[in-house]
């Protein structure tokens, strides 16, 4: 099965694994404004940098963060792009359930009359 605008079903699953999990979710924050090395956002956490790293490959997985190398340094920072995608996937979703409550409400208040 397909999901809408381009992600497919894996990808929308490994998206929301990604984002199930606060460091992660913290980590692709920080990166939304521009690019951080591994190490500097290391830095920021109480874990060791292998826990990091791991946590930085479920986010590049999921495609929700673009790695690159320059010199020594592993560089990271968002990819808006798919975060559009999950967003525009989350519309959908809302869409959806809105008219279902849409018509749920206008079957009760048929019900009232």
């Amino acid at each position: 099965m397909v999901a809408r605008n381009d992600l497919q079903d894996a990808d929308v699953d490994r998206i929301f694994r990604a984002l199930a999990d606060a460091t992660r979710r913290d980590i692709l924050r920080r990166t939304l404004d521009g690019e951080r090395s591994v190490s500097t956002l290391a830095a920021e956490y109480e874990m060791s940098f292998a826990a990091v790293q791991k946590h930085v490959a479920v986010l590049e997985a999921a495609r929700l963060i673009v790695k690159r190398v320059e010199g020594r340094e592993r560089l990271v920072r968002a990819d808006p792009e798919t975060i559009a995608k999950a967003q525009r996937l989350l519309s959908e979703y809302e869409q959806l359930w809105r008219s279902r409550i849409d018509r749920l409400d206008d079957l009760l208040a048929e019900d009232d009359t």
